[in-house]
């Protein structure tokens, strides 16, 4: 597994010195590791990047982290969630995983617990495999449907109800080489390769939620454009 094919992780608490020490460790058993000091910060990174799991501290400054889980989830956003906290009392669990964290682990930890939970939120939450692909990339439709948009692969045109919808170089470029391998799994890596996309993995997720918004009724919960944990992104029209 390249470091781009990794499971991403987003970091958000408050205390500097261990979001320093949690990338580090986390980043050196296999995962890439994006931190964020508060809500604000995490929101905004979010809004750029598809992450696999937040690690999320309850107690933080302005927006705390019961209140940013809860917020998400009122948004539909379905990103498994960790909590940290320092906080221990059962109530204060219950409080945390009825808000729609997916686990809770207490400060201090022992960074192996950490580990364990993370690779079990992962496993729980993993999409069920995609079907293979019918057909080589030769025989793929000349037109794709996704709902009531559609994607002609001859024109390089995508449209809304017979609206054509205008796309940047590096979403068009992004949307080519997906249709052109509808149902396979594509690596962030590959798609750069594919699209000339630089800065590799990092761009393509940017240029992957960018086209969301234009591809899919709700790019909160993606129907067609779906991520596939630890391997990269797949299209799945109709």
């Amino acid at each position: 597994m390249t470091a781009d094919e990794a499971p991403h992780i987003l970091v958000v608490d408050d205390d500097e010195r261990l979001r320093r020490l949690l990338r580090k460790y986390l980043t050196d058993h296999g995962y890439l590791v994006s931190t964020a000091a508060d809500a604000a910060e995490a929101r905004a990174q979010m809004a750029a990047l598809a992450f696999d799991l937040l690690v999320l501290d309850v107690m933080m400054p302005g927006e705390n982290g019961l209140d940013l889980t809860k917020a998400l989830r009122a948004d539909g956003a379905a990103v498994p969630i960790l909590m940290l906290t320092a906080m221990g009392e059962t109530e204060d669990r219950i409080n945390g995983l009825a808000n729609g964290a997916d686990d809770y682990l207490a400060k201090p930890f022992e960074p192996r617990e950490l580990l364990l939970r993370i690779a079990s939120i992962l496993r729980r939450t993993a999409p069920a495999p995609a079907p293979a692909a019918e057909a080589a990339a030769g025989d793929v439709p000349p037109v794709l449907r996704f709902g009531a948009f559609q994607y002609d692969r001859t024109r390089e045109d995508l449209s809304h109800d017979g609206v054509r919808i205008h796309l940047t170089g590096a979403e068009a470029a992004l949307l080519r080489a997906l249709a052109d391998h509808p149902f396979e799994v594509l690596g962030r890596e590959d798609l750069a390769a594919m699209t000339g996309t630089s800065g590799a993995g990092r761009n393509v997720d940017v240029q992957v939620t960018r086209l969301r918004k234009k591809l899919e009724d709700d790019p909160r919960l993606p129907r067609y454009l779906q991520t596939v944990r630890g391997k990269g992104y797949m299209l799945r029209p109709d």
